[in-house]
């Protein structure tokens, strides 16, 4: 895959949102920070269900990234290694990176559905894109309000997860990959 600079700029945000900490690497306890982070925003216990399973999913992802990206064995990623890693086909096919996506997302969906309707109204997505990515609640609210396609209010896996794959697979600056975190 070639690093384009529309690229590299999505890559560089999505670096930033999984060091939680601020460190410059990101390592296993920012994903547990993340997790905390979240799941307290939404008053979860560490023994609830929910709560439980995100965390799994969140350390999946993790372990995941640190096996295909930590070139030097150091158990933390810098910018460098994750930026290698995406040249060498770290995402694949966008129907792998589904396979991986949809359990994240329905474990994100279980805590931030706050009233269990299956999708999320605005308040739950800036609640969880805050918690969970940094993102300002002005952009969050942005978001949601772009990939709420009917007016409804409201989004779903779907809408999230093709907001996803256009992240890491379209170069359409005005498509959903181009604003998903915020300003790039």
């Amino acid at each position: 895959m070639k690093i384009t600079p529309f690229l590299d700029r999505r890559l560089t945000r999505r670096f930033e949102t999984y060091d939680s900490d601020r460190d410059g690497y990101v390592e296993r306890k920012d994903f547990e920070l993340a997790s905390t982070r979240l799941t307290s925003a939404f008053g979860l216990t560490d023994d609830d269900e929910r709560a439980k399973r995100l965390h799994e999913q969140l350390l999946g992802v993790w372990d995941h990234l640190v096996a295909v990206t930590d070139t030097n064995n150091d158990e933390r990623i810098s910018l460098a290694e994750y930026r290698a890693a995406f040249v060498l086909g770290l995402l694949g096919r966008p129907e792998a990176f589904d396979d991986v996506y949809v359990p994240y997302l329905d474990a994100l969906l279980a805590v931030a559905d706050h009233d269990g309707d299956g999708r999320l109204g605005v308040d739950e997505h800036v609640r969880w894109s805050m918690a969970l990515m940094h993102v300002s609640e002005a952009d969050a609210r942005a978001v949601h309000a772009r990939l709420d396609h009917d007016g409804d209010g409201l989004i779903g896996t779907e809408d999230l997860l093709a907001a996803w794959r256009a992240f890491y697979f379209s170069e359409d600056e005005d498509g959903p990959g181009g604003w998903l975190l915020g300003p790039l």
